[in-house]
């Protein structure tokens, strides 16, 4: 049998009632395998086309780390009970799995516990802790043969197991809450601007604002009149921005990868405040913004400047659109996607359907404050997860800190 190391692991953080008790023990997965506390398995192959073929309601989990790694449904299901299942390449997470009927895939591996040992809900947040300190890839898996002697948990006693768990549950159903809300307020504005927009095919949208209910139709004008080509040198002192295809223009410091600023101001182009700059290369993927300030931009990229009566965050909007990115997709030069470039000489002859300025104005300024809320509610998920993270680690000991 593999040697059983026990140590007294204490973590920064314990519950009053816990204070005085001894440090949690300590056990490798596959010490814990040999006395019978877990068992560890791997999931079975399920297509796409064998959900298809088999439709049904119980769940697929596979190995993504988003929506938790649902898959989809199946007609089939292999277990009927709590278990923990992760990513075998290390790409997703430990995921606690509630008592249901599901499946998991051959790219992960599932956990059971015996309950009376091993709590479900401790297990899997521990394992989420040790998880994130560990980079898996391509060579290295993590296979239930590899991660049987990579991980070590610590075993307090189930009174302990079962408060932590608690804690990390009562944090997990404020985060799900959090999270509907922020999903409600997006479908809230995707459905929004559907509404706010003409459909394909008409040149009214389906909801007006009461002041604008008889302004009659929009009107088609081609984008060289609302937006001019500006080609001005880059000004010294002004903050360097980067278009992205998510959030728009930002700051280049703030990006997490690595870019090589031109450090002379004329290497780059000047944009203002309003005027939008887009990726010629990514416009038809949806690559540009409006910017917030006078600022300077890659010289790739083109910078267009609004004509009179012209609401730029109307058009940040517009250019959204699925129909208008198949649009702009169409009017780049290139012979693959990866080489399509859509140059001002081609923007310039698109046509836009379009309202009044004041009605570009009140759609503009209706979803903006959206985006507001979205953003803020965006800060406050962002906000507990940290928490629940930082808590993790305070609840948890890390392997550096155990005590001889």
């Amino acid at each position: 049998m593999t040697a059983v190391k026990k140590r007294g692991w204490v973590p920064k953080l314990r519950f009053p009632e816990f204070r005085e008790a001894e440090g949690w023990e300590e056990h490798s997965l596959e010490a814990l395998e040999e006395f019978g506390w877990l068992e560890l398995g791997r999931g079975n192959v399920i297509s796409a086309q064998d959900m298809n073929e088999c439709l049904g309601p119980y769940p697929v989990y596979s190995s993504s780390i988003k929506n938790s790694g649902h898959m989809g449904s199946y007609g089939r299901f292999m277990f009927d009970e709590e278990l923990i299942s992760w990513s075998i390449d290390g790409g997703g997470d430990f995921f606690y799995r509630p008592k249901h009927k599901f499946s998991v895939t051959n790219v992960s591996g599932y956990m059971r516990l015996k309950a009376d040992r091993l709590m479900y809900r401790f297990t899997a947040g521990q394992l989420q802790h040790l998880h994130r300190a560990l980079t898996f890839d391509y060579q290295l898996k993590a296979h239930p043969s590899v991660i049987r002697k990579l991980y070590r948990l610590g075993v307090p006693t189930t009174a302990e197991q079962q408060k932590i768990a608690d804690c990390l549950s009562s944090i997990d159903e404020l985060i799900t809450l959090e999270a509907q809300k922020l999903d409600t307020l997006k479908a809230h504005k995707q459905g929004l601007m559907q509404q706010l927009f003409p459909a394909e095919g008409e040149t009214l949208p389906k909801l007006r604002f009461p002041k604008f209910r008889d302004a009659g139709e929009w009107e088609e004008k081609k984008a060289g009149t609302l937006f001019a080509n500006r080609i001005e040198e880059g000004e010294d002192g002004l903050p360097i921005y980067s278009v992205t295809m998510n959030d728009g223009m930002v700051k280049r410091s703030s990006l997490d990868r690595k870019v090589d600023d031109i450090a002379e101001s004329s290497g780059n182009k000047k944009a203002y405040k309003d005027d939008i700059a887009y990726n010629m290369m990514r416009m038809w993927q949806g690559a540009f913004g409006v910017s917030a300030e006078d600022c300077m931009v890659s010289p790739a990229y083109v910078v267009l400047a609004p004509e009179d009566k012209v609401c730029s965050d109307f058009f940040g909007y517009l250019f959204k659109l699925p129909k208008y990115l198949l649009l702009l997709t169409s009017h780049s030069q290139g012979l693959t996607l990866d080489r399509l470039r859509l140059y001002y000489k081609d923007f310039a002859q698109i046509s836009l359907l379009i309202p009044t300025f004041l009605e570009q104005q009140k759609i503009a300024d209706c979803l903006t404050t959206l985006d507001d809320l979205i953003a803020a509610q965006t800060q406050k998920l962002t906000a507990l997860k940290t928490h629940k993270k930082g808590l993790m680690q305070q609840l948890f000991p890390a392997l550096e800190e155990v005590k001889e």
